[in-house]
């Protein structure tokens, strides 16, 4: 699909290569020893934070759920051994539920810091996942699954 091939890209060795709930975890610890250069006050914030997080919680929650129900992997790093399609559920909203509920939790927890260093890391987050696993990734369901993952892909978009 659009995976550069690893003579194109130089950090090809990259792809698939970090779990996702590593890069998670990275993320957050980086996030809290980031220096408050820019910090933002937001009243209520542990309301809106805590809000966010549930969000993200859930997301992340239903996503494992229906690749259980499914009974195919959950590792999204050999996405080659996936053995169904999953497009029921919370996969009729988002192609990426659990990494869309990785980056809502790191939002929260950016927010509850109130730093905007920490809020740029999700943005960075996003671009990591989307680069070197969702791409990734999404070549290796297009060749298992053929025009079935394409038609799902027409249907519903990447994050939200």
């Amino acid at each position: 699909m659009s995976t550069p091939s690893p003579s194109q890209n130089k950090f090809s060795w990259l792809f698939l290569r970090v779990p996702p709930v590593a890069l998670f975890a990275f993320s957050a610890a980086l996030m809290w020893f980031l220096p408050g250069v820019f910090t933002i006050v937001i009243p209520g914030v542990w309301m809106v934070a805590t809000l966010l997080a549930s969000v993200g919680s859930a997301f992340c929650i239903a996503g494992v759920l229906e690749f259980r129900n499914a009974k195919t992997t959950v590792n999204p790093t050999n996405p080659q051994a996936s053995t169904v399609l999953v497009v029921r559920g919370v996969y009729r909203w988002t192609r990426n539920p659990m990494y869309l509920g990785f980056a809502f939790l790191l939002l929260a927890f950016a927010m509850w810091l109130g730093k905007m260093s920490a809020m740029l890391l999700v943005l960075l987050f996003m671009a990591y996942l989307q680069h070197f696993q969702i791409r990734p990734e999404e070549d290796a369901l297009h060749v298992r699954f053929g025009a079935s993952f394409d038609a799902y892909c027409q249907q519903v978009r990447r994050w939200l």
